[in-house]
């Protein structure tokens, strides 16, 4: 049985964590995902709520009643999760994808190499 739509409530819930992360509104847009939850299951639709910001796109599949789970990608090869198969509570689903995001984002940039950072690890060696 499919889930139903994201609520207007679950949608300003979304919009509200979008608005205290990037401090501006972010364009959300809604579809629907095939998703497999177990291996041994089919692909079902799941109601989808999708946008991308910083070079990162992000979905968030309402799996249920209370049930979501959410990724982010930065190509279809380059996709990430929260480390949480599924959550009960839609903010805190949402929050942990764009802090597992930052994280990421934060990382690789570390390990992006710069004019700075090159020159002085080729000094060190």
């Amino acid at each position: 049985m499919a889930a139903a739509e994201f609520t207007a409530e679950e949608l300003t819930d979304i919009r509200e964590l979008l608005l205290q992360r990037y401090r501006g509104e972010v364009e959300i847009h809604l579809a629907d995902s095939e998703l497999r939850l177990a291996e041994a299951d089919p692909l079902t639709a799941h109601p989808t709520v999708y946008w991308h910001q910083r070079d990162a796109n992000f979905v968030v599949f309402k799996l249920g009643a209370r049930r979501y789970r959410a990724q982010f990608f930065y190509a279809p090869t380059e996709q990430f999760g929260t480390g949480i198969d599924e959550y009960n509570d839609l903010r805190q689903c949402v929050a942990a994808v764009l802090q597992t995001q930052a994280d990421h984002e934060r990382a690789r940039a570390d390990m992006t190499p710069t004019r700075e950072n090159s020159s002085a690890a080729y000094a060190e060696q």
